[in-house]
């Protein structure tokens, strides 16, 4: 039994978490509102090493780039944090015999980190990294990936738990998975194929999945 999850907005609170490193940088170095909202809009969807080279250039700072890489992968880790029932959730299902896996686009510094710092690494059996693989949600490849991590095969009766209707609902319905939408408070409208279970937050598709 697999059950693969997406990371931010599934099972942490990442925008929560860029919100108050971006609140924290701007005073640091004295920006405007208009420069944080720059950083933000900038840093919403993804972030990476090159987006920090750009800042540096955009908003004049004296900073090296890699160091503000650094102080971002630090900053953003300790400011984000799991969604209620998210731990003892995943806990369940490790004590049921699933095997539990990540499935997340993004850089491998940052994404380890959040883990990491969130208190969920010790609960995966295997963690795929786009940045790692060489290959982003909606592939096929980081399903696969993240699966071999967990040492079991994609099949018809894995799961994929996730956020974003392109990537984690139609694409691990394309790789072969059933799905799992964690809606939050939106309607589904986003594609052709609806996931098999939608739900409001993360911690209600334990009992369904189980």
């Amino acid at each position: 039994m697999l059950a693969l999850f997406d990371l931010d907005n599934t099972l942490i609170d990442r925008q929560g978490g860029l919100d108050a490193w971006v609140g924290a940088f701007g005073r640091s170095r004295g920006l405007p509102d208009q420069a944080a909202a720059l950083v933000t809009s900038r840093l919403r969807d993804r972030a990476y090493p090159e987006d920090f080279v750009y800042l540096r250039d955009v908003l004049r700072l004296t900073d090296d780039a890699e160091d503000l890489w650094r102080e971002y992968v630090d900053g953003v880790a300790q400011s984000v944090h799991c969604f209620p029932g998210v731990l003892e959730g995943l806990q369940a299902l490790r004590s049921d015999g699933w095997k539990l896996g990540i499935a997340t686009n993004g850089a491998v510094d940052i994404q380890r980190a959040k883990l990491d710092r969130a208190g969920l690494a010790a609960l995966f059996d295997g963690v795929a990294i786009s940045e790692g693989i060489g290959a982003r949600k909606p592939e096929r490849a980081l399903f696969e990936a993240a699966a071999a991590a967990c040492g079991v095969p994609l099949s018809a009766e894995g799961w994929m738990v996730g956020d974003n209707p392109a990537t984690d609902v139609a694409g691990a319905q394309t790789a072969g998975l059933r799905t799992a939408w964690v809606a939050g408070s939106r309607e589904w409208g986003d594609g052709p194929r609806e996931p098999e279970i939608r739900v409001f937050a993360v911690e209600r598709c334990v009992s369904f999945v189980a």
